[in-house]
């Protein structure tokens, strides 16, 4: 026997296309992932290639669309390929700290012994704030991407957890729990089939927003230099070369500085649709 307390509402695509802005913020975020990963394959742009002649060129001189960075290669090149770090380290942690909240919070919120001793633990990692913890953390682990990934996987669990655990909380105590129970169907099915199913709307909206965090996080541990290796190219990396050059290249901060801008804006937006259109008392104008 099996139930539901938050299933989707029908026409899910329907009710977000119905909203203009949250569907204009989609069509954006796609059109820079498309960017990042497919012009830098399809040879658009000269991803790697140096002009010490060229260096600190304007937008729009010497063949450069965007300018050229301190070291003349190409800066669209060069914002696409980081870009592509950008974005992988935003999912990389959207999806791990997704993984380890779901783990987490189901376990608080369905065995009650360890309720106690996980609350606290969430509780304590979410009384240090972010930047802090993603600093000290990356300062422990290194300056990899891998590492990246990890520390701030491990700085976002706690909101996934916590909203787990919440709903948990109150799905164990329902009918269909208790008669899934009474059939002797195992705990970690019920835990999976009959839990989890039931709270996948507010995880994948916080995974939304997650992903938007991490990315903002990631520019600024670069930004302050501890984050990723800069042989390693990413936006913020990008912004904290180019700040040395802001009184005469202001273009080097710019134009990665929008690109977190509009990367970050468009998933908090289609984040926002997702969460009212999933659940109907939410439901307001975007």
């Amino acid at each position: 026997m099996s139930g539901s307390v938050s299933e989707a509402p029908p026409g899910l695509l329907r009710q977000l296309s119905a909203r203009p802005s949250v569907m204009a913020a989609l069509v954006v975020f796609l059109l820079i992932v498309l960017a990042c990963f497919l012009l830098p394959l399809l040879g658009i742009t000269d991803i790697g290639g140096m002009s010490v002649r060229n260096r600190l060129s304007a937008p729009g001189t010497n063949g450069y669309a965007f300018g050229a960075d301190a070291f003349g290669r190409d800066l669209l090149g060069r914002l696409l390929v980081a870009g592509q770090a950008s974005l992988a380290i935003g999912l990389g942690v959207a999806i791990l700290s997704t993984l380890l909240g779901v783990i987490l919070g189901l376990v608080a919120g369905f065995f009650r012994k360890l309720d106690t001793a996980l609350s606290r633990l969430i509780d304590a990692m979410m009384a240090f704030p972010d930047i802090l913890l993603a600093l000290s953390l990356v300062a422990i682990f290194g300056g990899t991407m891998g590492n990246v990934i990890l520390a701030l996987s491990i700085v976002y669990t706690p909101r996934i957890a916590r909203i787990v655990r919440a709903s948990t909380l109150v799905i164990r105590e329902l009918p269909f729990v208790e008669a899934a129970r009474a059939l002797g169907t195992g705990t970690p099915a019920i835990m999976l089939t009959h839990v989890l199913r039931n709270i996948l709307s507010p995880i994948l909206v916080q995974a939304t927003f997650i992903f938007a965090y991490a990315m903002l996080a990631e520019a600024g541990l670069s930004f302050l230099g501890v984050g990723v290796d800069p042989k390693t190219p990413t936006w913020g990396i990008m912004v904290n070369e180019g700040r040395q050059y802001i009184d005469n290249a202001f273009f080097l901060i710019l134009f990665p500085g929008i690109a977190i801008a509009l990367s970050v804006l468009s998933l908090q937006i289609v984040g926002d649709g997702l969460r009212d259109a999933l659940d109907p008392r939410l439901s307001k104008e975007t």
